[in-house]
């Protein structure tokens, strides 16, 4: 019988942050992948390798985990203001879905080095040596992202010294601003806190009844103590991940968490929403050993934040989280705030399973509601493979 040839597309595979994904330029997709729709979705799943029942992309692009599992595809910007428009796609390891739901702040911090590299950036704006800032519109969510991308002989500087706990080798660093990072489209027609609550009762049956803070800033994020759930706060992956009894309780809060957040009607959507909401739990500080076998103490960290991503415990942080981390972390009479010691703060430091991470917000209140105008944290960008992917003709 006669079987369809495989058709090649331009791509580059990049690291940003602590995450991995392929990156197109939206010009270079097949015509029927160029807009939202199942064609792009079928496009990118065989690209990643998904679904998978064997849970190991072993045929496609993905590394099996939350991390890896990424898709980006980004155009110039017809906004006003913005050099790049930024969509991101996470893919599911196992079952036939993209989620558009949300943004992936880890390769947020490679959309500008792509941009700049692929010419999607105006080049009267990209210094010969200097720091090119690059306006980024995160389509998902409807924010902006200020990119600082450091620029060597009027190219993308990748190398230097910058170390990201996480990553294993130092890069040069690239600073991203997430303007004004709270939610204005899902559950509570903008608030940040879409209950009106700093910290509310959150009911899940059959599990219990905690205390979280429900925030909207960065990506929707459930935030509960660890205490409460009998954890430290010290956890690494292993302790959760082996647990499925421990995962099966986590996706229960964090289904019912969507709930509470008006980001889903009805309980059975959240299986088809696996990206959003997250679900963290913080405490504070405590000696521990991180997964790299580096010695954390106390005295390094603000708190301590657990975060799970796609049904798993997260080997780092994700970068959105970050956001909500510093921005709940900022707002006093959170449990991120009284973790960290229930101080006013405009930066945080916080440990978690790779090590430590500092983000920084401010927040005010206007109006009697929370306002924040941006949350910036560090990060870095590598090239890793550019070329072409490949899938077979009738995969999309």
């Amino acid at each position: 019988m006669a079987h369809v040839a495989q058709i090649k597309i331009p791509a580059t595979y990049m690291r940003g942050g602590t995450s991995k994904g392929v990156f197109f330029s939206l010009k270079d997709l097949p015509e029927s992948a160029q807009v939202p729709g199942a064609a792009r979705d079928a496009l990118l799943l065989r690209v990643i390798g998904s679904p998978d029942p064997y849970d190991k992309q072993i045929d496609g692009m993905g590394g099996a985990t939350s991390s890896t599992s990424k898709t980006v595809i980004l155009a110039k910007s017809t906004r006003a203001e913005h050099d790049v428009d930024y969509l991101f796609g996470q893919v599911s390891i196992d079952k036939p879905f993209v989620d558009w739901s949300g943004n992936c702040g880890n390769l947020s911090a490679a959309v500008g080095s792509f941009a700049i590299s692929a010419g999607l950036v105006d080049p009267t704006r990209v210094p010969h040596n200097g720091v090119a800032v690059v306006r980024v519109w995160q389509a998902n969510i409807g924010k902006t992202i200020i990119a600082h991308v450091p620029i060597t002989d009027g190219a993308v500087q990748e190398t230097g010294d910058f170390e990201l706990d996480g990553v294993t080798f130092p890069a040069a660093e690239v600073q991203l601003e997430f303007m004004d990072p709270a939610a204005e489209e899902e559950g509570g027609g903008g608030s940040m806190f879409p209950t009106g609550n700093l910290v509310d009762d959150l009911e899940v049956p059959g599990v219990g009844t905690f205390k979280a803070t429900l925030i909207n800033a960065g990506i929707p994020t459930i935030f509960i103590n660890a205490e409460d759930l009998g954890y430290t706060g010290t956890e690494l992956q292993g302790a959760i991940n082996s647990d499925p009894k421990a995962l099966a309780m986590f996706e229960t809060v964090r289904a019912y968490g969507a709930l509470r957040m008006g980001l889903i009607k009805h309980l059975d959507e959240a299986a088809q929403r696996q990206h959003t909401p997250k679900v963290a739990f913080v405490a504070k500080p405590l000696d521990y050993v991180a997964s790299s076998g580096k010695a954390i103490k106390a005295s390094d960290v603000d708190l301590l934040v657990r975060a799970l991503s796609m049904g798993k415990l997260h080997h780092a942080m994700m970068g959105t989280a970050a956001v909500a981390i510093g921005t709940a972390a900022a707002i006093s009479g959170t449990l991120v705030n009284l973790a960290a010691g229930g101080i006013e703060r405009n930066a945080v430091r916080f440990g978690h399973p790779s090590g430590t991470l500092r983000v920084g917000a401010e927040a005010t209140q206007v109006d009697g509601e929370w306002v924040v105008k941006k949350a910036i944290m560090s990060r870095s960008a590598r090239v890793l493979m550019e070329g072409f992917v490949r899938v077979p003709g009738d995969a999309f």
